[in-house]
C-alpha cells in the first residue's frame, strides 16, 4: 500500500468512490481512498478526523485551515478538483511543504454555460414569469434579445473567453476588462466604462488584491438602468448592500449568483429579493465537468506523489 488519499468533493462522495472511474488510477497505484461524508461539505471536525495519515488530498470547496493542516503531518499534496483555492490556507500549506495543485479549466465550459443561462433567464424574465403561472397568474414581462444588448465581461480566463465568444455568436456586443488577457471581438475597456456600456455584467475574475469588492455602489450607479448582474465567480466580488439597493431602486433588473461564502448560505435580504436568481453552486456541476476535474486532480496527485512536477 502506497498510502492514504482523502477524497472530499461532494460530487464524488455522493455516488460512492467505487462508482467514479476517474479515481481508478489512484487505487491501481496502491493508494487507499478515504471518503469524506457522503454528498456533504465536510466540517472542520470531519476533516480533523479524516486527514491524519493521508499523503494526498483530492479536495473540493471545503475550508482547509491551519488547524486541519496541523493534523496532517504526512500530507504532501492537496489537489483541487477545480481552479479556486480560496478555501485553503495557502500560507499554512506552504509552511508545511504541502503542494497545492489545481485542475485549471476543467469546469470552464459548465460555468460559462450557466452564466449564459442565467443572463438569458434574467433578460427574458423567466423565473418570475414561470412563478406567476405556477401561482395561477399570467404576468408577462417584455424581454430583451441579445442582439439588442451589450455584455460586459470581467475576466478573460478560461471561463470569460467562453462567455464572451458565446455572447458574440448569439449577436450581442461584448466589452471586457482583463489586465492580463484579451479576446478577439471583445473591446478592452476600463471597469467604469465597461459598467457604463453594459446591459449585462458578468463576473469571471478573482476579487481585487486589496480585498475590497469589485462591484460597488459607485460602479453600479454608472450602469444603464435595468442592467443585469451575473456572478458565477466569487461572492467577495460584490458589495451585497449596493446590489440590494440597486435592485430596490430599479437600477438592476436582476442579480444572478452561483457563488457563496458558506454553503448553504445564510438567507440574507439580498438572497430573498424577488429579483435574485440564486443557484446552489452548480456552475461546474455537470457530468462532463466533474469527469474532467476529477481526472485532472488525480493526474496532479499522482504526479506530485511520484515525485514529478504537476
Amino acid at each position: 500500500m502506497s498510502g492514504r488519499i482523502l477524497v472530499t468533493p461532494r460530487s464524488l462522495t455522493a455516488a460512492g468512490l467505487d462508482a467514479v472511474p476517474e479515481l481508478a488510477p489512484l487505487a491501481e497505484a496502491g493508494y487507499e481512498l478515504v471518503p469524506g461524508p457522503a454528498g456533504k461539505l465536510p466540517s472542520e471536525e470531519d476533516l480533523l478526523a479524516l486527514v491524519p495519515d493521508c499523503a494526498g488530498w483530492l479536495a473540493g470547496v471545503e475550508r482547509i485551515t491551519d488547524r486541519v493542516l496541523d493534523a496532517a503531518p504526512e500530507l504532501k499534496v492537496i489537489s483541487r478538483n477545480g481552479a479556486g483555492t480560496d478555501g485553503i490556507d495557502l500560507d499554512a500549506a506552504t509552511a508545511r511543504g504541502v503542494r497545492v495543485e489545481r485542475a485549471v479549466g476543467a469546469n470552464a465550459q459548465g460555468v460559462a454555460e450557466l452564466a449564459i443561462v442565467l443572463a438569458m433567464s434574467a433578460l427574458r424574465h423567466v423565473p418570475w414569469s414561470a412563478a406567476s403561472v405556477h401561482e395561477g397568474g399570467w404576468n408577462r414581462y417584455q424581454g430583451r434579445e441579445l442582439a439588442d444588448v451589450t455584455v460586459g465581461v470581467f475576466g478573460l480566463g478560461e471561463i470569460g473567453r467562453r462567455v464572451a465568444g458565446a455572447f458574440r455568436a448569439l449577436g450581442a456586443d461584448v466589452v471586457a476588462h482583463d489586465p492580463f488577457s484579451s479576446f478577439e471581438g471583445a473591446e478592452q475597456v476600463e471597469p467604469a466604462e465597461l459598467v457604463r456600456r453594459s446591459d449585462v455584467i458578468t463576473l469571471h475574475c478573482p476579487p481585487p488584491p486589496d480585498g475590497k469588492p469589485l462591484i460597488t455602489a459607485d460602479l453600479l450607479a454608472r450602469a444603464p438602468r435595468g442592467a443585469v448582474l451575473i456572478n458565477t465567480a466569487r461572492s467577495a466580488l460584490v458589495d451585497d448592500a449596493a446590489v440590494l439597493a440597486a435592485l430596490d431602486d430599479g437600477g438592476l433588473t436582476a442579480y444572478a449568483v452561483d457563488a457563496f461564502d458558506t454553503e448553504p448560505p445564510e438567507l440574507t435580504p439580498l438572497l430573498r429579493h424577488e429579483r435574485v436568481i440564486a443557484t446552489p453552486h452548480v456552475g461546474g456541476y455537470t457530468g462532463a465537468s466533474v469527469r474532467r476535474a476529477t481526472a485532472g486532480a488525480v493526474a496532479n496527485l499522482l504526479s506530485v506523489l511520484k515525485g514529478g512536477a504537476a
